[in-house]
């Protein structure tokens, strides 16, 4: 009987265990985090005890406080108890609800996809692979919904995304239950109603963003992660660069190319071969090649040629810092480099020093930053350790940005601005002077990419190298001149712009193009720095663009079978826009015709102000001579005359301002020096120029907004081009 007794008392007790542990399961599964309220529309939360470094504090972006405040306020943009968090055998866990309907986009810089309902990624840093896994250049961890919010997973780690897979039993909204022998509507993959995120670490900072629209969302997200910037001039000109191995000659020879063949030009690059050695590098001028470096580099700014420098940061075994610098860098080499650790403050100056000697002294403009993304048999691995303490996968994640920042600050302690070229970046990058790349080629992709680059805080560029056809060669070109840096990178061939003679008077046409918008460009980065508005952004940040039910039911959009409904239904992304007013259409080799999608309103075509629609759906069919280009109704478009060299954006340079339209508008012309950061201590000039009615007519009015010393412009020339 006592025996009984015994085992019966042990089977009760293994019973509470149970009970409990699922008791505890509950709990987990049920734990709500809490939320502080940061900002106008920005809430954080601290899940369990994240690690200590995190992808902003790395970065040392610090929140615009002030540019935030200044956008209204929004409320809480989900019921809190619908969001789930907890921490479990090393790992964080988070779900949020997701609605019928509800459209997501972002997660890093995407090639082929602007919506990512329906996906699993896994977010890790690497060179983009020709697939959309969360492998890539910027594995952003942002995602923003059209219900009225935006999430940041504030991690280095490889963050794992189910966007709307996995199906619970206890879904609040579950899918029907179908007989796969008889039903036909039967699917393998039924409705899910959560988004579901994994961060393999013990804990996990979470921000949440509000907005009236997905555009006031990103645009928190950009403020809160440190904010825009504005690039100097000449980083807005056309940039070729040159074969690996040119030296001053041949350098002066391609410019003197540009010259003669009346081309714009306004930077050289300078590959791998200004260095003594490289893969790995020494960060020394190679004498042979460059004998005396110093005077080049002057020589060619007399030009108004700025140069830009090609480094990986992995430091040769040749090079005069190796022996100092080889403490303070990591277990694992990369190409027999070793890699430096900039959160080390020794390792960080040993580079700056070698760098304000080699670079920054002599008078090259700024860099380009490749290898810091992958591939994986590239860079080091996840088990590599570096002195500061990170694990190869967080340094993985951050290095990009670390490197991007260490060289902006060589330029900022002169308070001379540089733009320049980097493989990797993340959450942080967007206040840094850079644009992403990738040896990745396929043209329709770069397009996709530029649109997702408005949800990851980063700035693309699809640039040109080669081509396999006249028609090839002008659609890249064309596709260049409209995105935040027009370059030819001919490393590897030397091609120029007049390689294609067939197309050249083309290419001339839309790189001078270019150089007449820089004025609306350099505004347009402008609100980029004061307001956080990506320069270059997706169709769905238009508004009405994705809130489908809406315009039915304002009876604007009241059947079913409009096309233009399902349009706006499917993914965008060969579209988008060029600041405030300019709809960009790229065209592909083997494109006759082309679909644009509409926004809301009329549109006017850029180069005749003809209307072409409002809102629905046209056929652009530009020959190879143009980019399609559409207008918004009211639209300002301040251009100056075509120059060849930034040079020339001088004092009293005549605009011509562009109205499209006839409907009363405002546009904001922004200035400033071009070339130091005053304009962060509110030293630059804004204008507003103003079309108002007269007599039922449009008339052009400019007047002081904020008048500093450093104004570019002289008379103005109203066109209004809708007769």
């Amino acid at each position: 009987m006592v025996k009984k007794l015994i085992v019966l008392s042990l089977f009760i007790g293994l019973l509470s265990c149970e009970q409990k542990k699922h008791h505890n399961l509950l709990t987990e599964l049920n734990d709500s985090p809490s939320w502080t309220n940061l900002h106008n529309g920005v809430w954080k939360s601290i899940v369990n005890t994240p690690q200590e470094y995190n992808l902003l504090n790395t970065s040392g972006a610090l929140p615009r406080e002030e540019a935030l405040s200044k956008i209204k306020g929004s409320d809480f943009p989900l019921e809190k108890s619908e969001i789930k968090a907890f921490s479990k055998n090393g790992k964080t866990y988070v779900r949020l609800p997701l609605e019928d309907g509800e459209r997501i986009f972002g997660l890093g810089l995407n090639f082929k996809t602007v919506e990512q309902r329906g996906r699993i990624m896994r977010l890790h840093m690497d060179h983009y692979g020709g697939e959309d896994n969360g492998r890539t250049h910027a594995p952003t961890p942002f995602f923003v919904s059209t219900n009225g919010y935006g999430l940041l997973i504030n991690s280095a780690k490889y963050i794992d995304v189910y966007m709307g897979t996995g199906v619970t039993k206890d879904s609040k909204n579950p899918d029907v239950s179908r007989d796969r022998n008889t039903d036909k509507k039967w699917t393998p993959q039924p409705k899910s109603d959560n988004i579901e995120l994994v961060i393999p670490d013990e804990g996990v900072e979470l921000v949440l963003f509000a907005g009236k629209n997905i555009q006031e969302t990103v645009q928190r997200f950009n403020l809160y992660c440190g904010g825009g910037f504005i690039p100097p001039k000449w980083g807005l000109g056309f940039w070729q660069r040159t074969p690996t191995l040119y030296g001053e000659k041949e350098v002066q020879e391609e410019v003197n190319g540009f010259v003669n063949n009346n081309f714009p030009i306004d930077v050289v690059g300078l590959e791998p071969g200004w260095h003594s050695k490289s893969y790995p590098c020494t960060f020394e001028w190679d004498n042979t090649r460059f004998p005396n470096p110093k005077i080049f580099v002057e020589d060619m700014k007399n030009q108004g040629i700025h140069l830009n420098s090609w480094i990986n940061p992995y430091v040769s075994p040749s090079s005069s810092i190796y022996e100092k610098i080889k403490p303070f860098t990591a277990t694992h080499t990369v190409w027999t480099g070793i890699v430096p650790d900039f959160l080390v403050p020794e390792a960080h100056e040993i580079m700056t020093q070698q760098f304000e000697k080699n670079v920054v002294s002599v008078g090259v403009s700024g860099l380009k930053i490749d290898e810091v993304d992958g591939f994986d048999r590239w860079l080091w691995p996840d088990y590599a350790q570096f002195p500061s303490g990170l694990d190869g996968e967080t340094m993985r994640s951050i290095y990009g940005t670390l490197t991007q920042k260490w060289s902006a600050d060589l330029y900022r302690k002169q308070n001379t601005r540089t733009y320049g070229l980097v493989r990797a970046g993340n959450v942080g990058s967007v206040s840094l002077p850079y644009v992403l790349y990738n040896d990745y080629y396929k043209h329709e992709d770069f397009i996709t990419a530029l649109i997702n680059s408005s949800f990851a805080g980063v700035l693309w560029t699809p640039e040109v190298r080669s081509s396999g056809s006249p028609e090839d060669w002008i659609r890249r070109m064309q596709s260049v001149c409209f995105s935040p840096m027009a370059m030819i990178n001919a490393w590897a061939d030397g091609t120029k712009p007049w390689s294609y003679p067939e197309v050249y008077e083309y290419c001339q046409d839309v790189a001078f193009l270019r150089m007449q918008l820089l004025p609306y460009i350099y505004t347009t980065f402008s609100d980029y720095y004061f307001k956080g508005t990506p320069p270059f952004r997706a169709m769905a940040m238009e508004e009405g663009f994705t809130h489908i039910p809406e315009l039915i039911e304002q009876g604007d959009l009241n059947s079913t079978e409009n096309p233009y409904v399902a349009a706006l239904k499917k993914e965008i992304k060969d579209q988008y826009m060029m600041g405030e007013s300019i709809l960009v259409a790229p065209m592909f080799a083997g494109q006759k015709t082309r679909t644009v999608v509409l926004p809301k309103g009329k549109w006017y075509d850029f180069y005749t102000g003809k209307l072409v629609g409002d809102g629905g759906i046209i056929t652009a069919n530009h020959g190879l001579d143009k980019i399609p280009l559409y207008v918004k109704e009211g639209a300002i478009i301040p251009m100056m005359k075509p120059i060849r060299n930034t040079s020339e954006w001088g004092n009293n340079t005549t605009l011509e301002v562009r109205v499209y339209g006839n409907t009363p508008n405002e546009f904001i012309l922004y200035d400033d020096d071009g070339e130091s950061y005053d304009y962060e201590k509110g030293a630059y000039s804004q204008k507003i120029l103003k079309t108002v009615k007269n007599n039922g007519k449009l008339k052009g009015t400019i007047a002081d907004l904020k008048s500093e010393s450093n104004w570019s412009y002289g008379a103005l020339q109203w066109n209004f081009m809708s007769k």
